[in-house]
């Protein structure tokens, strides 16, 4: 058995659905189901999804407040009036402050921008920036990404006449801010149609606004922090970063050139996990280490020179934030090990003095993802007295909800469901995990720490061809509620497994059936090699995808789970290097079964494990070995006390070694026709004496030294002869007996048949021996609802 890493939920599509989907689209299957499964039951919808067909940008003008703000806007253009962006340090901001830096200056504002210093003026804005850019005759300014829970500084604002148009799209608080106009798609009031727009989206559909039609030049810049963002890629999102993509393929942005040059990027290769695994966390690394600024200017520069130079300095930083997020995340586990135990802590808070408070959320992703919890990460600043902190969750705990009734101990925070920061008081800090953890044990059940994986749908092995993954793709771009698909396949065999990769970290496997085969790579999972025997049938979830190598197209899974739901056997019969045997032995929930006692002291110098010694049919049965790793360690001396530790029990695993000191085996087993001509020879020899010519004997018959001796016990135990002081004498008055008859010969005969069938047989035959003893083990099936 191999359990999966996480629960694994299959969505199950209406058949109806699928079916009429495939009829009338003249689509796959797999595409069908996972159209349906997204809630695109009728072709229409789905047509729409896939082909783009019907589909356009929503009014800009349906968004609260949005006529009022651009009247201003305009107004402040055509008097040649100072206005000031004021946006947020990371990737959603800095691309929404670049899309209405570009929007004003092309239509001829007299504009700049401003982003805060998150260690030295924190998230969002504040009071002593809104007073020094009203000294400078500022009056006009418009926050993007950000804003929504600025109550005091709205308040500055007005008291300085400074007219504050906020654009944002984090969720608003029960009080909003005084301010000139709020644009923001989750008022109340709001009437647009599509909620979840990313910072720049809302920046987007300001410029969409301003312009009075769709501004396509700046689709590209609005599509990476729509991904950078993890917001909802559907309806509209889903439509700026589909858009986007394609302009991204033929940009002529000097900035986004020289960061994908420095990055090893190629435009024609250019995807939304380009964007969020390259892109994003370049111009992230800004804000995260320094100030955010030049990630703007490379956005908006004009300059080869400047771009390149911007490039190589972004580049830079995102190496060394690397850095900084393995030291802090190594800090982080140590906390929570040495005092946070997850056993006890149904939230994780942990901090530290000095930890970069630009990358702790990435370190607060890494633990949830360690430890499926919900995590806030701070860092303490003791001069100040002051903890800046940044959370994620999991299913089930809303991150926003539980921090609002914090909102005594938190004199700023924002954020959303999944994600959040804020700051408080250091001397707060504990009531603060206190009162988490006691939201959290109400609302979360132990079922809810168990990770999770949707799965898409089931697909058997036939139904995988470069046609159907080739269609999946028109569900892309992926991303939150359209996730890149995940399958499962149950239960299949597999032709070739290995390590790879130079630490040997990796696994790459080709699963296969009597007619088809599936290449699959899992990265990080080279540690299961060794929990998967040559038989198992294997259940595994992943991302299918299209593998070319010299010309040769050919499907492939990128594995990201897998499971074994039957009993595994493990052959280290002949293992010699004690020392692989056991590191190749889990540590935990592992049974080494001993059946003699006087090998005990010989193998303990070996196996540095507490042995279980079964010597008799009652230890055997009453050790209870279910759900555990058995390693049968030695030989037992009969079958029967294997039966009573097997026998309708459930192991996981079963690890064969049997050692013994001496094998019977490659000795010969005499038959009756050995035993009728020594008889014979003995009736013409004896007296013989078998000390001084026995050896003599063997090697003329061709046999061992041990046959003689073994045939001349089992007649003497007969009483066919006498043996005295190395002589053999015929008893002239024994009585007619089989050979059958004699202990030693049956207990020789069931030695033979043991090693047969234990140390010599093959693989498969092991197999089934066992088998058969654990014929009352649970049911595939049984095993596969569980984790199903």
């Amino acid at each position: 058995m191999l359990k999966p890493k996480s629960r694994w939920i299959v969505r199950e599509p209406d058949q109806e659905q699928v079916e009429r989907l495939i009829s009338e689209l003249n689509i796959t299957p797999l595409v069908a189901s996972l159209l349906v499964n997204r809630g695109l039951r009728t072709p229409e919808s789905a047509k729409s999804f896939l082909y783009e067909t019907n589909q356009d940008f929503h009014d800009p003008f349906l968004l609260p407040e949005m006529e009022k703000a651009v009247l201003r806007i305009h107004k402040a253009i055509e008097t040649q009036e100072p206005i000031l962006i004021y946006g947020d340090y990371d990737a959603d901001g800095v691309t929404s402050t670049t899309v209405i830096m570009y929007t004003l200056t092309e239509l001829g504002a007299n504009v700049d921008f401003y982003i805060p210093n998150r260690f030295t003026e924190g998230y969002g804005p504040n009071e002593t920036a809104f007073r020094n850019v009203a000294s400078l005759g500022i009056r006009l300014i418009i926050t993007v990404d950000t804003g929504i829970a600025a109550i005091h500084e709205a308040q500055v604002a007005k008291e300085l006449g400074v007219d504050l148009i906020i654009t944002d799209h984090h969720e608003p608080g029960p009080e909003l801010p005084d301010a000139y106009a709020i644009v923001h798609p989750k008022l109340e009031n709001s009437e647009y149609p599509f909620r979840d727009l990313a910072g720049v989206g809302v920046a987007f559909k300001l410029s969409h606004a301003l312009y009075k039609c769709v501004p396509e030049h700046l689709l590209e810049i609005a599509a990476i922090g729509t991904v950078a963002d993890l917001v909802s890629l559907t309806d509209e999102n889903r439509l700026i970063v589909k858009k986007g993509l394609k302009k991204l393929k033929e940009t002529e942005n000097l900035g986004l050139l020289a960061l994908l040059k420095k990055a090893g990027g190629q435009l024609s290769t250019i995807d939304e996990e380009t964007i969020g695994f390259v892109i994003a966390p370049r111009i992230n690394a800004m804000g995260r280490l320094d100030r955010a600024e030049p990630a703007v200017h490379l956005l908006l520069t004009n300059n080869p020179v400047e771009a390149d130079e911007l490039a190589t300095k972004i580049d830079r930083l995102n190496k060394e934030r690397q850095t900084i997020v393995a030291e802090i995340t190594e800090k982080a586990i140590k906390e929570v090990e040495e005092h946070y135990p997850i056993k006890d802590n149904a939230v994780l808070v942990v901090g530290g003095t000095g930890w970069n408070a630009g990358v702790i959320g990435i370190v607060a992703s890494k633990l949830v993802e360690k430890y499926y919890r919900p995590t806030i990460v701070l860092s303490y600043d003791e001069e100040k007295g002051l903890a800046k902190g940044s959370a994620r969750s999991i299913i089930g705990f809303d991150l926003f909800k539980n921090l609002s009734t914090c909102r005594d101990i938190l004199p700023h925070f924002g954020g959303h469901p999944m994600a959040a920061g804020m700051t408080l008081n250091l001397s707060d800090v504990v009531q603060f995990r206190d009162r988490l953890n006691g939201l959290a044990k109400e609302q979360l059940t132990e079922k809810d720490f168990i990770p999770v994986t949707t799965v898409d749908c089931e697909i058997k092995m036939d139904e995988i061809n470069l046609s159907a993954i080739e269609e999946m793709g028109l569900l892309s771009p992926y991303g939150v509620d359209n996730p890149k698909p995940k399958v499962l396949v149950q239960q299949v065999g597999f032709s070739q497994i290995r390590k790879i990769g130079s630490d040997q970290s990796h696994l790459k496997l080709t699963l296969s059936t009597d007619n088809t085969s599936l290449d699959g790579v899992g990265f990080g999972l080279g540690h299961l090699y060794e929990g998967i025997s040559p038989l198992a049938k294997l259940s595994v979830t992943g991302e299918l995808s299209i593998n070319e190598w010299n010309n040769i197209r050919k499907p492939q899974i990128f594995l990201q789970d897998i499971a074994v739901s039957s009993w595994q056997l493990f052959d280290y019969r002949g293992q010699k290097r004690m020392h692989q045997l056991v590191s190749a032995i889990p540590k935990e929930n592992t049974k080494w079964i001993l059946f003699n006692h006087e090998n005990k002291g010989k193998l303990q110098r070996y196996f540095a494990v507490d042995f279980d010694i079964v010597d008799c049919e009652t230890s055997a049965q009453e050790l209870s070995i279910d759900d555990s790793n058995v390693v049968l360690v030695d030989m037992p001396s009969n079958k029967d006390l294997l039966e009573g530790l097997l026998k309708g029990k459930k192991p996981e695993r079963i690890y064969a070694h049997f050692y013994q000191e001496k094998s019977d085996f490659f000795s010969t087993m005499p038959t009756r026709e050995h035993f009728k001509w020594y008889y014979a020879f003995l009736l013409k020899k004896a007296p013989f004496d078998i000390g001084r010519f026995g050896d003599e004997l063997a090697k003329y018959r061709g046999w061992t030294r041990d046959t003689i001796d073994f045939m001349s016990e089992v007649f003497s135990e007969l009483e066919f002869v006498k043996i005295d002081n190395g002589f053999i004498f015929l008893n002239k008055s024994m009585q007619k007996h089989d050979l059958t008859e004699s202990l030693v010969y049956r207990m020789k005969q069931a030695h033979f048949a043991l090693e047969q069938d234990l140390l010599y047989s093959s693989f498969q035959e092991l197999h089934q021996w066992f088998d058969e003893m654990l014929q009352g083990q649970m049911k595939i099936e049984e095993a596969m609802e569980e984790w199903i």
